[in-house]
């Protein structure tokens, strides 16, 4: 059976650690304040079309712990996946790498912060499921309203 003939086909070539840093910048006088630190979690996908539909998908997650002013730690780990898509149509591509690639990715990257930061001396943080479909068409919507505003000018 050649290509063509055989059924759509997602699959995953290889899960990887692309980039993974912490910083504890005000370490050590940082561990003797009291209180609790503000966390600030920052999340991004990319996906890069490497060829004979196969895809790299990175997902960066930056977690920022402040206390008043001071930055307690900052971890950020780029979780990447080399995917693989035969006789996928066209227009499902976009919404699995926005989607289901990076619902597979994100547990690799909970678990290297969640470790990076029990290495630096602090508590694990421990990200919350992620609602990458949400993300997608909330994305999809403010393109939408964009391209509606520059054509209305």
């Amino acid at each position: 059976m050649d290509q063509n003939q055989q059924p759509p086909s997602f699959g995953i070539e290889k899960l990887y650690v692309k980039d993974l840093s912490i910083e504890v910048p005000n370490a050590p006088a940082i561990f003797l304040d009291q209180g609790a630190p503000q966390v600030d979690i920052q999340l991004n996908t990319q996906g890069t079309h490497l060829g004979d539909g196969v895809f790299d998908v990175v997902l960066t997650v930056t977690v920022t712990a402040r206390i008043e002013d001071k930055t307690v730690f900052l971890v950020e780990v780029r979780q990447a996946g080399i995917f693989r898509m035969v006789n996928v149509p066209e227009h499902e591509i976009e919404p699995l790498l926005a989607v289901a690639c990076p619902n597979i990715l994100q547990p690799y990257a909970r678990e290297a912060i969640s470790d990076a930061t029990v290495r630096a001396g602090f508590a694990p943080v421990l990200l919350q499921p992620i609602n990458f479909e949400a993300l997608y068409l909330s994305r999809l919507q403010e393109q939408a309203q964009q391209s509606h505003e520059i054509s209305i000018q």
